[in-house]
């Protein structure tokens, strides 16, 4: 029996058009009788999140910022906050490459100091709470759980490999223009195993929707993986199923089958 089904937001749950069917609801609700839990994990800031499942927030469980954050019900339960020194490194990095912009991800705000429309416009997708500042060493005020590179010309060939040798983070492309840097223990697939610790739901008993390098941990922790038919080559060979992709609603076509 299926007690957990956890899926991806971009590529993955939405459409490109960054929208989900209206049917999800009513899925959702039949879900909710069979006592399925239902947990969105992706990149996006936790608050744009709770704004896309503003109906249903209270029932489900958010996994934000790459498994740096996880909240339900209002309250953190897992999260893993980076240093002052990782924060003024990674930043230094991120300035020095001409064609990327920084976005300095924390629990209450995200924080960028680029006024390119073009990042902006990237920004407003994935990030709901969202400051314009001078300089983003100076943003004190928060705790910072993640640090995002937008490079509209290709993060996996412009920014990671001016990141790809450290080690004292999580470097994951998770998308083609976004690359995270994240906590060490920091990652959606240590996330989803505290959560199923948490809930006692097991790997037999878990669902799973993913399409980018970004959900390549995750996938591991359920024997009901799911690559998306529009999946990067390296989570396609590491599912064990295949949906239909994200334009066709693959993920609800799925969980149709278990209810």
């Amino acid at each position: 029996m299926i007690k957990l089904v956890v899926t991806d937001m971009d590529g993955t749950f939405l459409d490109d058009e960054k929208k989900f069917s209206d049917e999800f609801w009513n899925i959702f609700q039949k879900m909710e009788e069979k006592n399925i839990k239902f947990v969105v994990a992706s990149g996006r800031q936790y608050q744009n999140l709770k704004k896309n499942f503003d109906k249903i927030k209270d029932k489900i469980v958010f996994i934000a910022e790459n498994g740096s954050y996880v909240v339900q019900n209002e309250e953190e339960i897992y999260s893993r906050v980076l240093t002052v020194e990782m924060i003024e490194k990674y930043v230094g990095i991120g300035r020095k490459i001409p064609t990327t912009d920084i976005v300095l991800c924390g629990k209450k705000s995200a924080y960028i100091e680029s006024k390119n429309p073009k990042f902006l416009k990237e920004v407003e997708k994935y990030y709901e709470e969202r400051e314009i500042v001078e300089d983003l060493l100076d943003v004190k005020h928060d705790e910072i759980i993640k640090i995002a590179f937008c490079d509209l010309t290709g993060t996996e060939e412009h920014v990671f490999p001016h990141v790809k040798n450290e080690i004292d983070c999580q470097v994951v492309v998770s998308g083609e223009i976004w690359l995270d840097v994240s906590h060490l223990e920091s990652n959606k697939g240590i996330a989803l195993e505290a959560l199923q610790l948490e809930l006692d739901i097991s790997y037999d008993e878990t669902m799973i929707f993913g399409d980018y390098l970004n959900d390549y941990d995750m996938m591991k922790k359920g024997k009901y993986s799911f690559a998306m038919e529009n999946a990067h080559d390296e989570i396609k060979k590491i599912a064990n199923f295949m949906a239909k992709s994200n334009n066709e609603s693959g993920v609800l076509e799925e969980l149709k089958k278990i209810i």
